[in-house]
């Protein structure tokens, strides 16, 4: 008969055999041991830390009408990305440090301006990063990875090959917030990473992946000539 103690043994003996096989002993645990709070700020010190990350992002709202976006950053000065708008129209942004390039596509140009553009637009508009306001379509390189709220464990799942717990954060829109349920995926197989965000509220709907966590990234200015300098075009 086996000894709880022989037992535990055995049990520290399969992990150090199975580590260079497999992940999953020890870190990232799938929560039994650990609260949910401490899980999900786990999960945000490790995207704080990341070098690079891949952002997916779709929102539908309530009256209809949906966009997705798609963003690879450094978390920090450099990113780029595309965003879609269900109404027409896309909008494709690289940003590096302090300067924007932002190309409209021309369907979203005739949202703004019917008849106004013809054949193909190519031109990336030149901006400070600074000039961009919320709303307006454009992203930060940066994401804020905080905990909020009290957190409540859930059932385990997939997400992207990887096994995951969910936890669920309830914000119920005092002090300013904008209320509704976020549903975190965190993997429980090697790093604790955030892998994906569901949203649900009163006025829209989001789901939101990480992915590519620490991949090399090549971000580059646009062709000189194919940029249009905001500062310097006539008014």
């Amino acid at each position: 008969m086996l000894t709880r103690t022989t037992t535990a043994a055995r049990a520290v003996l399969g992990c150090l055999l199975a580590g260079a096989l497999t992940t999953g002993c020890g870190a990232g645990d799938t929560g039994g041991t650990r609260s949910a709070d401490e899980l999900l700020e786990d999960a945000n010190a490790t995207m704080r830390s990341l070098k690079s990350v891949r952002i997916d992002s779709t929102s539908t709202a309530a009256r209809g009408g949906t966009v997705t976006s798609r963003l690879v950053t450094d978390l920090r000065s450099r990113c780029s990305g595309r965003t879609t708008f269900s109404e027409g129209g896309s909008l494709e942004q690289i940003r590096l440090g302090e300067t924007d390039y932002v190309r409209p596509d021309r369907a979203y140009l005739e949202q703004w301006k019917p008849g106004g553009v013809t054949g193909e637009q190519r031109l990336w508009i030149k901006t400070p990063a600074d000039s961009a306001r919320p709303g307006d379509g454009l992203s930060s390189c940066t994401r804020p990875f905080a905990s909020f709220g009290k957190a409540k464990k859930g059932k385990t799942s997939r997400v992207a090959g990887r096994a995951a717990v969910e936890l669920t954060v309830t914000d119920a829109g005092d002090g300013g917030g904008r209320g509704g349920t976020y549903t975190f995926h965190v993997a429980t197989e090697g790093d604790p990473h955030l892998l994906r965000v569901a949203y649900k509220g009163a006025d829209f709907d989001t789901t939101t992946t990480f992915t590519a966590f620490d991949e090399p990234l090549d971000i580059k200015a646009p062709d000189p000539a194919e940029v249009l300098d905001s500062q310097e075009a006539p008014r």
